[in-house]
């Protein structure tokens, strides 16, 4: 195993391999954007007057309300509301059908399929939006760079690692001065695609995990929180504590997150350059539901996924459906901008065309 952490290259670089997706295809306090704007009327879509509510989760949430927010400068007849609750709770508010679009993590289920299928003559759509990773964030005072093999973090997650100064992570670290000092391992309380993401991961990568995967799973240790905004919260006010949190999160709140092993044997630091090597050469199927749990890059971090909105095939309303086509057409146009620099990795340009291409078949009325 190398323990030199690898660096990747450029972001324009490595985004560029994410071409894949749509090319292959066809065949202290936690700091948090406003969960509520405004947006629709002095441009392109001056003449839409609509109310839009979603909810779900947190993983892109600050993205999200980002995009709602600089939409409302431009435009001002169409409100926007966005609930970060958890991919668990968004996907129960869509299939219930009390918000106008839900956001998850993790792919639509069969089970939740067949639930709304109950519902609605049609399927449900789920499209991708944007992509990121999933890092361990710590707070340990006076360490900044840390760095944990497949050893250290698979068994700082099944508790059998207990204190910062175990020999395996000494070893790891050389440099480091590290405390004789419990692990607070901090993880979701609730339904998340977080944790989809994240347990995808650790199943295939720990011989020794219990628990499976899923948006919520048996964790064997630890302290549980709502929210990445929670989990955040949690790690900041703890000393000691290590958590998993959506890469944004950790790099607008000022927490270091771990360089980690990868597949290869590399120790790969988390940042959108090398979360974008997961995808390479990845073909996204014709319902966007792709999950890539280890990757084979040899300089990819490993922990990274897409995350979805998901609609309704047609809305009665025709005003909130031209109205959720022109907001998802702006965030993946000229919203895209605002991916890179708040740490997600914007979709390339092929992907996109194929979600716009999606939601343009969107009913209304």
């Amino acid at each position: 195993m190398s323990l030199q952490v690898r660096s990747t290259g450029r972001l324009s670089w490595a985004l560029g391999l994410l071409v894949a997706l749509g090319a292959t295809a066809c065949g202290g306090d936690v700091s948090e954007a406003p969960s509520t704007s405004d947006a629709g009327g002095d441009s392109a879509g001056s003449d839409l007057s609509a109310s839009l509510s979603g909810a779900g989760a947190s993983f892109p949430a600050p993205l999200y309300q980002r995009w709602f927010s600089e939409y409302n400068k431009e435009n001002s007849g169409v409100q926007v509301s966005y609930q970060s609750v958890g991919s668990g709770a968004g996907v129960e508010q869509y299939l219930s059908g009390t918000v106008d679009f839900g956001a998850s993590d993790a792919p639509i289920k069969d089970e939740e399929r067949a639930k709304f299928t109950e519902q609605y003559p049609e399927g449900p759509v789920q499209v991708p939006m944007t992509s990121g990773s999933v890092v361990f964030a710590f707070n340990l005072p006076g360490v900044e760079e840390l760095k944990l093999s497949r050893e250290d973090y698979c068994g700082i997650v099944t508790g059998k690692i207990k204190t910062w100064d175990d020999p395996a992570i000494t070893k790891a670290n050389p440099d480091a001065t590290l405390p004789s000092q419990p692990i607070s391992w901090v993880h979701r309380s609730d339904g998340s695609g977080t944790t989809f993401l994240f347990t995808t991961h650790i199943e295939a990568a720990c011989s020794d995990w219990p628990a499976g995967s899923g948006k919520s799973v048996e964790w064997p240790v630890g302290t549980g929180a709502k929210g990445n905004e929670g989990i955040t919260a949690q790690i900041q006010q703890t000393e000691g504590a290590i958590g998993y949190v959506e890469y944004a999160y950790a790099k607008e709140n000022g927490l270091p997150a771990a360089a980690i092993e990868n597949k290869s044997g590399n120790i790969i630091a988390p940042t959108p350059e090398s979360a974008a090597l997961v995808f390479q050469g990845e073909t996204v199927p014709d319902d966007f539901a792709l999950v890539v749990p280890d990757p084979e890059n040899p300089d990819a971090y490993p922990i990274a996924g897409l995350t979805w909105l998901l609609l309704y095939p047609k809305y009665e309303d025709a005003n909130k459906a031209k109205a959720l086509k022109a907001v998802m057409d702006w965030s993946l146009t000229d919203g895209q901008k605002f991916a890179e620099e708040l740490g997600y990795i914007p979709l390339e340009a092929d992907l996109i065309e194929r979600v716009k291409e999606r939601i343009s078949y969107l009913g209304e009325g």
